[in-house]
């Protein structure tokens, strides 16, 4: 299966982190399970700047799916750049998408991967409406 992402997507957040010593497998790069760590650290990262982090007592973002497509090996020493995208506002989700590239290799995109995020009312454990205020950050 290959990932694509959209063309009407919209970037709203970048960010930077090191490549670690301990994130590479027995092969010498960049193991597939801690490419989805990263993207989840982009993703955290930008809910948190927007004061949307998950509250167990309250509302917030689930992740229903998560893909990867890996493009190029990701390698010790190096920094990421992370690009975070966003497409699709329905009622209670929107799709997120992120590109990983080498900080000194800008452009050239080494993974790509997304999710699938509905917002939810924890105690319900229900799909409510997407706050207005993000709402206007996806369109």
């Amino acid at each position: 299966m290959r990932f694509d992402l959209p063309q009407d997507r919209k970037l709203v957040y970048e960010t930077r982190f090191p490549i670690r010593w301990g994130d590479m497998d027995a092969m010498g790069h960049v193991n597939n399970t801690i490419y989805f760590r990263y993207l989840e650290i982009v993703r955290v990262e930008w809910f948190d700047k927007l004061d949307a982090a998950p509250n167990p007592k309250g509302q917030g973002p689930v992740i229903v799916n998560a893909c990867c497509t890996f493009h190029k090996q990701l390698e010790y020493p190096g920094e990421v750049l992370a690009k975070l995208f966003v497409s699709n506002p329905g009622r209670s989700s929107f799709e997120e998408w992120v590109t990983l590239e080498r900080a000194d290799q800008p452009g050239l995109i080494y993974a790509s991967g997304g999710a699938t995020v509905v917002w939810t009312d924890f105690p319900t454990q229900k799909s409510v409406p997407l706050p207005e205020d993000l709402r206007a950050l996806l369109v």
